[in-house]
């Protein structure tokens, strides 16, 4: 858990999208997290966790379960096929 906290603390950017289906036409929701609201996410297992740190950041320490993608070249194939799992991105760095 110790792990998990110092690595969710160092991220800059926590975003949530409330859904990832893109053709739904309306504006998606996007919020700050919490450490605490990540972790229970990651209990649940209500969400798929993505590092877009520098991945020699993300082969030092990462998330439990986070994969790691680049920040400007996320593709579709990327993300999970259920479009209405939630998807947690978080960096330390403002891209």
């Amino acid at each position: 858990m110790k792990i998990l906290r110092s690595a969710l603390l160092s991220a800059a950017v926590l975003l949530l999208a409330s859904t990832a289906r893109a053709d739904s036409g309306k504006d998606e929701g996007y919020t700050d997290l919490t450490v605490e609201q990540v972790s229970d996410l990651i209990a649940k297992k209500d969400a798929d966790i993505f590092d877009n740190n520098p991945k020699d950041m993300y082969a030092k320490n990462h998330v439990p379960t986070a994969r790691w993608v680049s920040f400007k070249d996320v593709k579709a194939s990327d993300l999970p096929k259920d479009k209405s799992r939630k998807l947690v991105f978080y960096c330390a760095n403002t891209h």
